[in-house]
């Protein structure tokens, strides 16, 4: 099991948005770096913690039965084009809990390349222990 920490919680406590411990570092690194990634970040996260579709900025990723609830929040897209994927849940309360795994670097093509899907499968593989709020 791997473990994760609460950044952000919508005002009726019904979704919530949580970054992977192991990959914390590196994913704060990113969002801090600058400005425009730290806006960037917020905007989505209001997106999803809003209850919003936007899927330009935020979508699913799920290739196969494996890969189920894997998201992506997309970050410049036509410009750096970067990726945050993410695993998301609903737990048995009703709350959805959107976490941010991995952050992939300039994604290239419109499909997903050998690399791309090894890591979407990758984090289709991870469980978390939801501690609920």
């Amino acid at each position: 099991m791997r473990k994760c920490i609460l950044i952000r919680s919508s005002p009726d406590n019904r979704r919530h948005i949580y970054v992977d411990e192991i990959n914390s570092g590196e994913l704060y690194d990113y969002i801090k770096q600058d400005h425009r990634h730290h806006d960037k970040f917020r905007f989505i996260c209001d997106i999803i913690l809003g209850g919003h579709k936007n899927h330009s900025l935020y979508s699913k990723e799920e290739i196969d039965t494996k890969t189920k609830g894997v998201t992506a929040m997309k970050f410049f897209p036509g410009q750096e084009n970067d990726r945050i994927y993410c695993k998301e849940y609903t737990t048995p309360a009703g709350s959805m809990i959107v976490i941010a795994v991995e952050l992939f670097l300039r994604k290239k093509q419109t499909k997903l390349t050998h690399k791309e899907k090894s890591v979407i499968e990758r984090i289709g593989s991870y469980e978390y222990e939801i501690q609920e709020l």
